[in-house]
């Protein structure tokens, strides 16, 4: 476990869980990778950026939020009030000097506040302005959210800052622009800015709202009753002035003859990371997750070695963290970046020994868990869609099944919604006859939340 040795920026840790010890002739290692950030606190991080740090105020960040305002935002009319309250309350949570635009967003983008293509700086009289110009909101016009997001990549990178973030608030499905642009603006937005996406009501497409969080690096999540906007808001936006280190990547160095099986977030979601790899140099890959404040995440990282006898052993990846450096750009160098100073490293230990090759290390077991109870949700919910009942019951008995045997409480509780259970521990279930919308968005949204394994 090694720490910065630097005050005011947060340490980063990593603890690596596994079973090293592989059969003859075994050659698939996996390892949970945790990693933990402390200490940052809201003092601000002078690792990722030390021209962009002043201290005790947290780091420069500039912040844009996208507001649905297409027609249908005003059934009932209350969604868009609820709408406005909300951006209200994110904006009173910023803090001071922090950079921020407000969007408005139907089948064109267009700037609410400040305009003129610029960003405000956030103090006692930007925010009321802010909110002045939030009045003027009113709902008419189609949904191409590929727009919005453009908009916001370009004022946010208009302002020299450390952390780059968006809130994106949607109530409708993504109908007045071709699929194909929107993923094209997520693809040119990635690594530019993360963002959090959040649907109201029940008549937005969950796989949309998922997939530009996945894209961008955020979170997701419905809020079903428009009146739980401003509570949801204002908790994106205190997270979101919790970050300190933008653009953290996991290194993963691996010796010749060694392939990496996949590398995946697997708490406090999953998030599948093995096609973002980014090449780094001989045998090293970046893997992308977004920005970091006071927090802990894991990884799974699996790996195929050669072959081996008893008692032979070697290192099968060394994990890293890493940032890129501002200055190379400025400087024209361009691709170096700063170590974090966390290591882990992922062994295998070959063995006649039966009971150390067999048994399963019980952090690996438990996400491979987590990760097969979100994948069993999102084919269930799939398969009912479709008619197929049949399966559907299947893949969400095995889901009841996982939350029960993980302790999964709040995805056992969203299942229950949309299943009657019969026996949790052997996956007995009945498909209700009626579910509610709004429960079965909600499993869906939320079907890839981890619980960590208790310790």
């Amino acid at each position: 476990m090694a720490n910065f040795s630097k005050s005011n920026v947060p340490q980063f840790s990593m603890d690596v869980y596994q079973n090293e010890y592989l059969p003859e002739g075994g050659r698939e290692v996996n390892a949970i990778v945790t990693v933990t950030a402390t200490g940052g606190g809201t003092i601000g991080s002078a690792v990722a950026a030390p021209h962009l740090y002043s201290p005790g105020q947290g780091p420069s960040a500039a912040v844009a939020i996208m507001v649905d305002c297409s027609g249908s935002m005003d059934y009932p009319p209350t969604k868009m009030r609820n709408a406005r309250d909300a951006t209200a309350a994110a904006i009173d949570t910023l803090r001071d000097g922090v950079h921020f635009a407000v969007i408005g967003g139907t089948h064109l983008a267009k700037e609410v506040y400040p305009g003129n293509g610029a960003l405000a700086v956030a103090d006692a009289t930007t925010r009321e302005q802010a909110k002045q110009a939030l009045r003027k909101l009113s709902a008419g016009g189609g949904t191409a959210i590929g727009t919005w997001l453009r908009l916001a990549d370009r004022l946010l990178s208009s302002a020299d800052v450390a952390i780059r973030h968006g809130i994106l608030l949607t109530d409708g499905r993504n109908e007045h622009e071709a699929p194909e642009d929107l993923k094209a603006a997520l693809d040119s937005c990635a690594g530019r800015f993360t963002c959090d996406a959040r649907g109201v009501g029940t008549d937005w497409e969950v796989k949309e709202v998922t997939g530009i969080a996945s894209a961008l690096l955020g979170t997701a999540d419905i809020v079903a009753d428009p009146a739980g906007l401003a509570a949801d808001f204002t908790q994106m936006m205190e997270t979101a002035m919790g970050k300190e280190v933008a653009d953290v990547a996991l290194r993963v160095w691996t010796p010749v003859g060694t392939t990496i099986r996949f590398v995946k977030q697997v708490a406090p979601t999953v998030e599948e990371l093995t096609a973002r790899r980014i090449e780094a140099g001989p045998r090293s890959g970046d893997y992308p997750t977004g920005s970091w404040g006071d927090e802990s995440r894991d990884y799974h990282v699996c790996v195929e070695v050669p072959a081996a006898g008893i008692g032979q052993e070697m290192l099968a990846a060394r994990v890293s963290l890493v940032v890129p450096q501002p200055s190379s750009a400025a400087e024209g160098g361009g691709g170096s970046v700063q170590n974090l100073g966390a290591q882990g490293l992922v062994r295998a230990v070959w063995t006649d020994d039966m009971a150390a090759s067999t048994s399963i290390n019980p952090q690996v077991a438990h996400y491979t868990g987590q990760a097969e109870l979100a994948q069993a949700i999102q084919q269930g919910l799939d398969l009912r869609k479709a008619g197929d009942m049949d399966g559907a019951t299947a893949k969400l008995g095995r889901a009841v099944q996982l939350a029960s045997a993980s302790g999964n409480a709040d995805t056992a509780k969203l299942l229950a919604k949309v299943v009657d259970v019969v026996d949790a521990a052997t996956g007995t279930v009945r498909l209700k006859a009626r579910v509610e919308e709004a429960d079965e968005m909600t499993l869906e949204t939320r079907s890839t939340k981890t619980v960590r394994v208790k310790k």
